[in-house]
């Protein structure tokens, strides 16, 4: 198993020193692919440069994105942290389960963790680009843990189960990319619309409970393509019966 195709990417960071200490915890557990979405603050002052102690070089080949959905576009699955669960959040992995989970899948190309912002996490919209979810087990006192920590607990995890790992022969299964899978989404979307299966005031209602089933599933590039194909008919079925329904009232 590897940990060159792990990346982590921070979404809207607000505070140097978490990025710094994120920095850190990558090092510490063996990751090198820092990305960040519209950062707050910079990455490069004083502040994460004395958090980052001897990983500034990760702080300095860190890429920098304006949406999770470009960080994501070479990703062939992706892991969202949230601490707020509830009717389309249901179907979560802890970081031992997590870590067990994507360690295989590095394998076979670029994977990610995808980490929120300080004050209130990642958008449901945001939650909905990633395949799986990760929550990380608190007390009800204080269930929301420091970005960097959230980090670091997730990393050990990962760290772990790759030292556990090493000797272990991997079954290697090449995903499609997170850019090819919106595609297919937008593609489907744009289908049930038009069918009156989804809502168009509000697709995305129903269409999160097909990302869920499709995010378990986790889709190559070949099973993309024949639910683009099953789309592709029902549009010219749709046309079809379009055009019949014209034919009819122009006589």
């Amino acid at each position: 198993m590897s940990l060159n195709n792990i990346c982590i990417i921070l979404v809207e960071p607000l505070g140097s020193l978490n990025i710094g200490s994120v920095s850190r915890a990558m090092m510490n557990f063996g990751l090198s692919d820092l990305r960040l979405v519209n950062p707050k603050v910079s990455h490069l002052n004083d502040e994460a440069r004395r958090m980052a102690v001897r990983s500034t070089v990760l702080l300095e080949k860190a890429r920098i994105f304006p949406d999770l959905s470009q960080a994501l576009a070479d990703c062939h699955f992706s892991m969202a942290t949230t601490r707020r669960l509830g009717k389309y959040r249901g179907n979560y992995l802890v970081p031992d389960a997590a870590a067990r989970h994507l360690l295989p899948l590095a394998e076979s190309g670029t994977v990610a963790l995808v980490f929120g912002r300080e004050d209130h996490g990642l958008s449901t919209s945001e939650l909905d680009l990633c395949q799986r979810l990760i929550c990380i087990p608190s007390h009800d006192d204080l269930r929301s843990l420091n970005l960097a920590q959230a980090v670091t607990v997730c990393l050990s995890q990962i760290f772990t189960e790759y030292k556990n790992s090493e000797e272990k022969e991997v079954s290697v299964r090449k995903l499609a990319s997170s850019e090819t899978l919106e595609g297919m989404y937008n593609h489907m979307c744009k289908t049930l619309v038009d069918v009156n299966y989804l809502d168009s005031q509000n697709p995305e209602h129903i269409l999160r409970t097909f990302r869920a089933i499709f995010g378990r599933a986790e889709l190559n590039e070949r099973e993309v393509r024949v639910l683009h194909g099953l789309w592709s008919r029902m549009d010219w079925i749709e046309a079809e019966r379009r055009k019949g329904l014209n034919t009819d009232s122009n006589t």
